[in-house]
């Protein structure tokens, strides 16, 4: 199970989590990769993964655009259909799922969010048209779909004072 943390535009993740007495004692036993988008981390199961997460939820309000858990190469799911697929037990995971979206990134940037139709494969939907180098398939709840969208830029990182532990996010 890997966990993909998408960080925020202007924010170098792996240099913030490692910058940090408090993240870096809860990843110390993890080894997470800096990826163009982020940051990578490889975890034994699903409930370890969210675990880790739910361990470094201040930094991923100020930091993280949204973490994803990976299913296989290639295909990752929301932290919300995590939660209910692990702790709610009320989703199970099958090929086909139909609730889908297809994150488009461009020099690991997040440029499109599209949601997908039942059935179709991320190949058919074309994404170097808009100059994307890399797309991502994520499976998702019902409520988490969108129109598609072209990302604007996020609030500058740092847009809220205090720490970890203070209260504040």
């Amino acid at each position: 199970m890997n966990i993909l943390l998408i960080q925020r535009e202007g924010t170098d993740l792996h240099h913030v989590l490692y910058s940090s007495e408090t993240s870096r004692m809860a990843l110390r036993f993890y080894h997470p990769q800096k990826k163009p988008c982020g940051v990578s981390i490889t975890c034994a199961s699903l409930g370890s993964a969210l675990s880790l997460v739910a361990e470094l939820r201040w930094y991923i309000r100020r930091y993280v655009r949204q973490p994803l858990f990976e299913l296989e190469n290639g295909i990752y799911f929301t932290h919300d259909l995590a939660q209910d697929v692990y702790y709610e037990r009320t989703t199970v995971l099958n090929p086909g799922w139909k609730y889908r979206k297809l994150y488009s990134f461009k020099d690991g940037k997040l440029i499109s969010s599209l949601p997908m139709t039942p059935g179709s494969a991320p190949e058919e939907y074309h994404q170097e048209y808009i100059g994307a180098d890399r797309s991502i398939e994520i499976w998702c709840r019902e409520d988490d779909m969108e129109e598609g969208e072209l990302m604007a830029e996020d609030e500058p990182a740092g847009a809220d004072a205090g720490g970890p532990g203070t209260g504040s996010s």
